[in-house]
């Protein structure tokens, strides 16, 4: 049985396709050529669908996958700061400090002292402190704005 996509619905798989890409090796040099062969774009036509999509750059979502990541670790094991920048996939340590204060609020080792380890499941930490740009939305928030719209 043959499933016709509409040309936004495949596109989005497409997207979704190259986004599990980061997902899964975030600690590894991605570029964007590879990521654009698994979406089946070229790299300039990627960025601009990759934003469209997902309201940031891949560059942007990385950083942000990798900083998520090594909150969990500062959160949750003893190892220097530096090892984490490396572990998450930063190669420079002033790289990693700058994009966790940009994106977290605070230097990685502020965030340690804040922040210590909590047993729940590692699933309903990275939701709960995901960082987000914007204004905060919940499930109810959601409901509210559609009913205004009504």
């Amino acid at each position: 049985m043959t499933v016709d996509l509409s040309a936004q619905e495949d596109t989005n798989r497409r997207m979704l396709r190259a986004r599990d890409e980061m997902d899964r090796r975030y600690a590894e040099p991605l570029d964007v050529p590879h990521l654009a062969a698994i979406a089946h774009l070229s790299p300039s036509q990627f960025g601009r669908v990759f934003r469209s999509v997902y309201g940031e750059t891949p560059h942007r979502y990385l950083q942000r996958r990798r900083v998520e990541r090594a909150m969990t670790l500062l959160r949750q094991t003893d190892r220097a700061v530096t090892d984490v920048a490396w572990d998450v996939g930063f190669a420079s340590l002033g790289t990693f400090s700058r994009t966790f204060s940009a994106i977290v609020g605070c230097s990685p080792t502020e965030f340690r002292a804040q922040h210590e380890p909590v047993h729940v499941p590692s699933c309903f930490i990275a939701a709960w402190t995901r960082p987000r740009t914007g204004a905060p939305t919940t499930a109810v928030s959601e409901k509210r704005r559609g009913s205004d719209a009504d």
